[in-house]
């Protein structure tokens, strides 16, 4: 089936007769299927002998149970979904950006550096804008690098984009580890790998920071700006067009007079930088400081974000939003109601089978 084929069955889905005007089967069907691998999770949750009611308690309380809890839970959402909105600005040409964990660790490192030596000294405004455009460009070189290679060598960008991320996190490693770079000195009160604190000057303003009862900060505006920009460019933009044009076939795109390979390298640039600014945005807005596994799997995390949108931006804000309340859930559930966040990993597992399940059955043939 081509692509054309496939846009077109699937934007003729829809309900019986009897049930036209009513929610696009689109929205439901994966709204139902997220709903039966959250049960499947508490069945197992029960058959593990844990309490079912104490777990949803504890998960609820931890998704949205006070504006804190929200706050810390939009906030996970951002970084989760820059590197979505990355994914899908790369698959636009027909590229796989498979690298956000270590665009994430490369932009965090970046903006935490500029952040103790130089940035806490500028103007306030200045002092976390030059961190935050410091740790995309260095997110955006590292995501170019994949695209360079691919576009002179044809490399295959999923492989490179993953080999980059495995040279990344061992250089935040080396970053903490060494004192001649960013790990501070060895005190009496801690001795673990990790960089000070930075200068409250580069903190992203909160905001809300009237009462202090929610750390969401500016990133959130940011986040969106971000997404409106990318849905604007992709969908009514010339350069838009010209990526779907590499991504539909290269070779006539090239015959057609386009630069490829410029637009290769600019598409997985951009979708490295957008990775690299969730990752100054984690350090900035929420961690403070740099360590060896600051990241935490967010990477992975958006990567699955961006698969399951399809491409659409909109699709990005909701996967984001899920996945960022389902891990601040599954924090206080092991916290509190001692119930594994393996428990919450397998969710989500069962999650991507049952929506990549449900598309596979939306967009088969209806006599197969």
């Amino acid at each position: 089936m081509s692509k054309s084929e496939f846009a077109v069955k699937s934007s003729s889905l829809s309900w019986p007769d009897g049930l036209k005007g009513a929610i696009p089967l689109q929205v439901v069907v994966p709204v139902v299927a997220t709903i039966g691998a959250l049960l499947i999770g508490l069945l197992i949750i029960a058959i593990t002998g844990g309490s079912v009611s104490e777990a949803v308690e504890a998960f609820w309380d931890g998704m949205a149970g006070s504006s804190f809890n929200i706050g810390s839970s939009l906030n996970r959402a951002i970084s989760l979904g820059l590197v979505g909105l990355g994914f899908i600005f790369a698959n636009r040409a027909n590229l796989t950006n498979v690298g956000g964990e270590g665009q994430i660790a490369i932009g965090g490192m970046f903006a935490t550096a500029m952040a103790l030596h130089g940035a806490g000294s500028l103007p306030f405004g200045l002092a976390f804008i030059v961190p935050l455009f410091v740790g995309a460009l260095a997110g955006g070189c590292w995501g170019a690098l994949a695209g360079v290679l691919k576009a002179k060598r044809n490399t295959n960008e999923v492989i490179s984009t993953l080999l980059l991320s495995f040279i990344a996190l061992p250089l935040v490693y080396w970053s903490v580890e060494s004192f001649h770079l960013l790990r501070k000195p060895i005190s009496d009160v801690s001795s673990l790998p990790e960089s000070p604190e930075i200068p409250d000057a580069t903190k992203l303003p909160l905001l809300f920071p009237a009462d202090g009862s929610s750390p969401l900060h500016i990133g959130l505006p940011l986040a969106i700006v971000a997404v409106i920009v990318v849905w604007f460019v992709l969908r009514h933009t010339a350069l838009g067009l010209k990526l779907r044009a590499v991504g539909l076939n290269e070779m006539a795109s090239r015959r057609a007079g386009l630069r490829a390979s410029w637009l290769i390298i600019l598409a997985m640039g951009v979708s490295g930088a957008l990775g690299g600014l969730g990752g100054a945005i984690m350090i900035l807005g929420q961690q403070y400081y740099l360590t060896s596994d600051f990241s935490s799997g967010y990477g992975f995390d958006g990567l699955v974000v961006g698969l399951l949108s399809r491409g659409s931006a909109v699709g990005v804000v909701i996967g984001a939003l899920l996945f960022g309340f389902l891990r601040s859930g599954s924090i206080n559930m092991e916290i509190t109601a001692h119930i594994p966040s393996a428990v919450v990993l397998i969710c989500q597992g069962l999650i991507v089978i049952a929506i990549a399940g449900s598309a596979i059955l939306m967009n088969r043939k209806p006599n197969s």
